[in-house]
């Protein structure tokens, strides 16, 4: 059996500029692709009909079906990556597994699993940066320790920044392929269709390039709609970067957001359970099971809380500036803890990402790094007044007969939320 080499797709779902990929197909033996449907991950989800496993799926057929052109094919397994790889090791005579890194502590424990695994195989593990422009300790304070602060993060990141270079594909490198003619179908792992339709990713140039004008008013739905690209890797990060310091720094910035979240739950893995800042570990939420189910189904009497947590729960998508808002009305006027509603969109968020969305809850409930001051309360009436004055975006999503009343009036709620947030942090 002739030595082969292994690229493991996970948050790459591409061909195009994908780092990892290029290399195994530059290592000057034939690549063997291949991708697992975790069942460590796919376990915890509830819902059968999940669209982002759906979305997994059609964007691995469309690589497949990419690669058939050449001869090729995707190998689609299902099962633990450990369980898996031992399979792979007994298929194929394997060199090197080459992958990209991700930077969750899970995947990260993951990782180690299996390159201990090919190390007693004597395979080598190589993994490649891609998902990110800057990564781990590329982007530190003078003192070589990170950074906690977006401003001066996003300064010295794009004064790092050189050429962006996009790696091409050598299509020929792939192996033939002796698999099934189909992947693996979402029946076989569980899982259901959905009515989500897959599209390569496209750049909406006409959106980016007034992204800083619009973004913030939902009724206009101006905003990339790329996250869940940029989650699973559809698109590449490095293709986005390259667009927007041309032509949109606003959108740069966010871009820039994305990665100062991954390098804290780098750096700060006890985010994920615990406030970044310890105090506020302190607070004593009132967690009302019966308010948090109100806004859970978009019934707190606020409509333009109650039209975002009915879009997300339609759609799998919020408009960002809505997402601020019900997550500040949770964690300030219901004072309820951030927890609950990160675990809530983390269900529900077509884009969710582990440290974007804990990142952006910390940020809401005032104790994460670089948090809005917990005195900062937004007002949800103001709020509609600024971004959404004729009401086009709640009419979207509230039913013409919406009569909730608001489960907390707006000034007592905000005292409420002021006392004990000072009572926590005076312990």
């Amino acid at each position: 059996m002739n030595k082969v080499n292994v690229f493991w797709f996970r948050r790459d779902l591409r061909l195009e500029d994908n780092t990892g990929l290029y290399h195994a197909l530059n290592s000057g033996l034939k690549v063997i692709p291949v991708f697992i449907f975790d069942t460590d991950i796919l376990n915890q989800l509830e819902d059968r009909k999940d669209k982002r496993v759906d979305y997994i799926h059609q964007a691995l057929q469309a690589i497949h079906k990419d690669l058939k052109k050449y001869n090729s094919g995707l190998y689609v397994y299902y099962g633990t990556p450990i369980e898996v790889f031992k399979k792979i090791i007994q298929d194929f005579n394997i060199d090197t597994v080459f992958s990209n890194r991700d930077y969750e502590p899970e995947a990260i424990q993951r990782d180690r699993q299996i390159a201990d695994l090919l190390l007693k195989q004597h395979i080598q593990f190589r993994n490649f940066k891609d998902q990110v422009i800057f990564e781990k300790n590329n982007i530190l304070k003078n003192d070589l320790s990170p950074y906690t602060v977006f401003t001066p993060y996003s300064k010295k990141w794009k004064e790092n920044l050189k050429n962006i270079e996009i790696v091409p594909v050598n299509r020929e490198g792939f192996a033939n392929y002796e698999g099934p003619s189909a992947i693996i179908s979402l029946k076989d792992i569980g899982f259901e269709k959905t009515d989500l339709d897959y599209a390569e990713p496209k750049l909406h140039k006409d959106i980016i390039d007034f992204y800083g004008e619009y973004r913030d008013f939902p009724a206009m739905d101006r905003t990339s709609h790329l996250g869940i690209a940029l989650r699973f890797g559809t698109i590449s990060i490095r293709e986005c970067v390259q667009y927007a310091v041309k032509h949109n720094e606003v959108w740069l910035n966010e871009l820039i957001w994305r990665e100062f979240f991954m390098q804290i739950l780098y750096h700060f893995p006890s985010v994920v359970h615990h406030c970044f800042k310890k105090k506020y570990e302190n607070i004593v939420w009132r967690n009302d099971e019966k308010e948090f189910k109100a806004w859970c189904e978009g019934k707190t009497g606020y409509p333009i809380v109650d039209a975002g947590m009915r879009q997300l729960n339609e759609t799998g998508f919020m408009h960002n500036r809505v997402r601020m808002i019900t997550a500040s009305f949770l964690t300030k006027h219901l004072l309820i803890d951030w927890r609950w509603g990160e675990a809530y969109f983390a269900g529900k968020l077509l884009d969710y990402d582990l440290a974007a969305n804990n990142g952006n809850w910390q940020w809401a409930a005032g104790c994460g790094c670089d948090a809005a001051p917990y005195f900062r309360i937004f007002n949800p009436y103001e709020q509609t007044k600024k971004f959404d004055k004729d009401t086009q975006y709640i009419r979207k999503w509230l039913p013409e007969d919406y009569r909730e009343e608001p489960i907390v009036e707006h000034t007592k709620a905000r005292e409420r939320a002021l006392k004990a947030y000072k009572e926590a942090l005076a312990e």
